[in-house]
């Protein structure tokens, strides 16, 4: 029962500008970065890139492994 309250739970997305801030780069490259496939996006229904907060931690993660 707890998987389908899981399964209910909308995923938390972040916008550019918030991805831009924990990367510590400018919205632009984050949006760079997703035209390249570096970063999945979602597409809203105006257009505009939203990010998989679960997505950005790992990849944050897997960054901070790779530097030591």
């Amino acid at each position: 029962m707890a998987d389908q309250e899981d399964l209910d739970t909308p995923e938390a997305l972040l916008t550019p500008s918030e991805v831009a801030a924990m990367f510590r780069v400018n919205p632009k490259t984050v949006t760079r970065w997703a035209r390249a496939g570096k970063l999945n996006a979602i597409r809203t229904l105006g257009g505009h890139r939203r990010f998989k907060a679960s997505e950005i931690r790992a990849c944050l993660e897997e960054m901070s492994q790779s530097e030591v």
